[in-house]
């Protein structure tokens, strides 16, 4: 019976032994449980946060629809010669009146360059409109290119 409890004993250490080396920390930076492999890229915790000034070029497209509606409109007056002076009139105002506009909406706004550390080691920086709540070594989730706070 001694005998018996010695081998079992001895067993059940050394089935501990070999069991305790297959366990392993496959995350570089947490060890945390994801139940999509996935996931590791997207969490991870804000590097840093910066104040940018973005600036949006002219497209042209209000320069060329107001001039389009302006010639229309200038199409409507007159007839003859008196029309078609009215016309190249009217898409000239409109051209500048749309090109004015499109520039007013095109002012320089400010926008948050946020820099994360994915779990999965990598970097990922993303400019977005307003921080909320984001602190530096804020933990956070990445979903359709802006970044949300995790609790």
């Amino acid at each position: 019976m001694m005998k018996t409890t010695h081998i079992l004993a001895a067993t059940m250490i050394a089935g501990t032994a070999l069991l305790s080396g297959c366990a392993s920390n496959s995350s570089p930076t947490r060890d945390m449980s994801y139940t999509n492999p996935n996931d590791a890229a997207t969490y991870g915790s804000i590097d840093s946060i910066q104040l940018i000034k973005v600036e949006s070029p002219n497209s042209g497209a209000g320069a060329v629809t107001g001039g389009l509606v302006g010639a229309l409109l200038g199409n409507q007056i007159g007839s003859g010669s008196g029309r078609t002076a009215a016309t190249v009139a009217g898409a000239v105002g409109g051209a500048v009146v749309g090109n004015d506009v499109e520039s007013s909406r095109n002012t320089p706004h400010d926008m948050y360059r946020i820099s994360v550390r994915m779990d999965n080691g990598d970097y990922r920086t993303v400019d977005q409109d307003s921080v909320y709540d984001l602190r530096t070594g804020n933990r956070v989730h990445l979903v359709d290119g802006r970044v949300y706070r995790y609790q």
